[in-house]
């Protein structure tokens, strides 16, 4: 039983409850920057660009596929008993793409985000540090000569009841 009630202590500590509200409010920060990517800063720079979509930038490289298929089918000819299954696979495989620009849109949405972290915590920094800036109250002024005098008076007249 020892071990829940360690596991209870340790769960209810304010840093790991910290860190879950954390965690919590960072997803849904990501997905406002996502967002902010996709659909404002982006389609702006696409069309810059020439409509271009970064996530549809990609490379064929189905011909690397292609030419190693066509050295094994060079292979099974030369050996007497191949049999050449490398020809009929070429035709019903899918092509094979590099998806570059998914890596570029996701460069340029780290690079967004962390430069709104950024902005977030110099914000955060410089509300704290006015905080600190702020000038305490003053500490109440001494007594003036004639409140001395009255508080004397009162404290006699009290003496005499």
């Amino acid at each position: 039983m020892g071990f829940f009630k360690e596991f209870k202590e340790f769960a209810m500590k304010g840093n790991v409850m910290d860190m879950a509200v954390g965690v919590i409010i960072g997803g849904a920060f990501g997905k406002i920057v996502s967002s902010l990517v996709n659909d404002i800063l982006m389609p702006p720079i696409g069309a810059l660009l020439g409509n271009v979509n970064f996530t549809d930038l990609r490379l064929d490289i189905s011909k690397i596929r292609d030419m190693s298929q066509a050295v094994g089918e060079v292979v099974n000819e030369v050996t007497p008993d191949g049999v050449n299954i490398a020809g009929k696979a070429a035709e019903t495989l899918e092509p094979v793409y590099w998806n570059y620009g998914a890596f570029i849109q996701q460069c340029i949405d780290f690079t967004i985000l962390a430069l709104c972290v950024f902005l977030m915590v110099k914000l955060m920094n410089r509300l704290m540090k006015k905080k600190e800036e702020a000038p305490q109250p003053a500490p109440e002024p001494a007594p003036t000569k004639e409140e001395l005098l009255l508080a004397e008076i009162r404290d006699l007249l009290k003496e005499k009841k």
